[in-house]
């Protein structure tokens, strides 16, 4: 499986952003499928959460301002990020887990201004 993330770029404070992670390969294989992101010089957090059958958690620092979702049809991933904070800058990673395996894409920037 390899996965791609796209969607980020420069926003101001409010705005907001949809990313989107596309799969290759087995995409039917996921448990869950996880956005992630990494502020400079911080851990990579977990933000949002979507498994196999559909339901979905968040980050308590996100809940309400963020969504996930999925196209199952066109093995994609989005989160809507809306309401941004300047604390949601970093680079977000879309995550596959299978009952064997972790896959990561690589990372899309997301800056949000003040």
């Amino acid at each position: 499986v390899q996965l791609q993330a796209s969607g980020g770029g420069l926003v101001q404070a409010g705005g907001s952003l949809r990313l989107s992670c596309v799969a290759s390969g087995n995409f039917f294989s996921a448990r869950a499928i996880n956005w992630y992101r990494q502020a400079s010089g911080e851990q990579r957090e977990l933000v949002a959460v979507i498994g196999s059958g559909g339901s979905t958690n968040y980050a308590a620092s996100v809940k309400g301002r963020f969504t996930i979702s999925s196209d199952y049809a066109k093995k994609t991933v989005y989160l809507q990020m809306n309401s941004l904070k300047p604390e949601d800058t970093g680079v977000y990673f879309c995550n596959l887990r299978t009952a064997i395996k972790d896959y990561w894409g690589r990372g899309t920037l997301v800056t949000v201004s003040s």
